[in-house]
């Protein structure tokens, strides 16, 4: 009975919290903006903008500097720039708070101690970074799996006379649709603003962060440093590219069987037993022979 008016108190103090900091970050006139930010969205979505951007801005002197360059170069791999160390910060509050009011909920269900809700507000907190790492990660096999076809037209065009900012240009008109394409297009357009082919080719490999595409912008620099024929890196680069695509397949191979021992072990062999064994138990155990 105790532990039971405990959760309810904690509950409670948790609700009167959270209503506290929503007055606070929202004195006056928030029903109003929503208002007029949803005449053109919805309302929830109108008032989880504005909720965020409140919040984001009260984060700001909880963002280090640090935290906030590592934040931002993460959200460049990811492909979505707009967003900021804040954002990120405010999302980790409010997966926490919903995270700990359910284990709450949960282990109150479940009559177990209170104090383990504690390890629910650090999953909530940790699953922002969990969903990031693996949004790069997606973007970034989406990249190499177009790699190879984009430097093979990328050298076609060197090789049929084109100059590097038009062989790019072909490549955003004939390219594959992806986060490639859409890098080459912002290289392309960083070319025609007035930069120069090796700062271009630098700000690509620093917005998308994946080894090989460093290594095969370096060696275009190092190429155009050296005089070196564009076509013939290109070339190179492009039978490199295939030949790590090949190994990559071939590891992926042999990995298959070793991922598909835990579902055959624990779901179709014990399927598999009990239809050729199951009669003969059955026999054994009710047969009253």
């Amino acid at each position: 009975m105790t532990a039971q008016i405990l959760f309810y108190i904690v509950l409670l103090l948790a609700g009167l919290g959270t209503f506290v900091l929503f007055v606070a970050a929202f004195p006056s006139g928030f029903l109003a903006n929503v208002r007029t930010s949803g005449e053109s969205a919805g309302f929830v979505k109108a008032a989880g903008g504005l909720l965020m951007g409140r919040m984001a801005v009260l984060n700001h002197p909880l963002v280090s500097k640090g935290f906030r360059h590592r934040m931002t170069r993460k959200f460049l791999a990811m492909g979505n720039p707009k967003w900021s160390a804040e954002d990120f910060v405010s999302v980790q509050e409010i997966l926490t708070i919903v995270f700990l009011i359910f284990g709450l909920l949960l282990l109150n269900l479940i009559h177990k101690s209170l104090l383990y809700a504690g390890l629910f507000g650090i999953g909530g907190f940790l699953l922002p970074y969990m969903w990031l790492r693996d949004q790069i990660k997606k973007r970034h096999n989406k990249i190499l799996r177009s790699l190879p076809y984009s430097l093979d037209l990328l050298t076609l065009s060197v090789e049929a006379g084109l100059d590097f900012q038009a062989a790019i240009s072909k490549v955003v008109d004939k390219g594959q649709e992806g986060p490639l394409k859409e890098e080459f297009s912002i290289m392309l357009g960083e070319i025609k603003l007035g930069k120069t082919r090796e700062q271009a080719l630098r700000n690509l490999a620093d917005r998308v962060q994946l080894p090989q595409l460093t290594s095969f912008v370096s060696n275009l620099i190092q190429a155009d440093r050296m005089g070196t024929s564009l076509g013939k890196v290109l070339r190179i680069q492009s039978t490199q590219m295939r030949i790590e695509r090949t190994h990559r397949a071939e590891k992926l191979a042999n990995e298959a069987p070793v991922k598909m021992l835990f579902p055959l072990v624990l779901c179709i062999f014990p399927t598999v037993f009990f239809i050729l064994f199951g009669p003969i138990i059955y026999r054994m155990f009710f047969s009253g022979g």
